[in-house]
């Protein structure tokens, strides 16, 4: 099983950066393909990015794609979500995920999620 841990949600104006964490527990971490995914209330949780679980393959949504970056360091069981040019829209709660399957961009696909973390983009 895996724990996840996300940090450094904020507030930030728009134009701004802001870099997501998300820690897991657990072993073989490489061997989960990660998600960042975000939801704003009354709306469904829509999928942001993913990376495979040795870093090589990394998808986005269309609307965060190239202003946001998914990495990870498998030596620190970590995953992160660079965040740059945010805008208003980017406002949300961002969860990260996890799946032993392959690099998904579905949320059905992932097994284990975090708690959240909350991003305020103001204008």
């Amino acid at each position: 099983q895996v724990q996840l841990v996300e940090s450094g949600g904020g507030l930030v104006q728009a134009g701004g950066s802001l870099r997501l964490s998300c820690a897991a527990s657990g072993r073989s971490f490489s061997r989960y393909a990660m998600g960042w995914f975000r939801q704003v209330p009354g709306k469904e949780r829509e999928f942001v990015a993913a990376i495979s679980g040795g870093g090589v393959n990394a998808y986005y949504a269309d609307s965060v794609k190239g202003r946001f970056t998914i990495s990870r360091d498998n030596a620190k069981n970590t995953v992160y979500l660079q965040m740059n040019s945010l805008k208003p829209e980017d406002t949300a709660v961002y969860y990260c995920a996890a799946t032993l399957r392959a690099t998904q961009t579905s949320q059905r696909a992932y097994e284990y999620w975090g708690q959240g973390t909350q991003i305020i983009v103001s204008s």
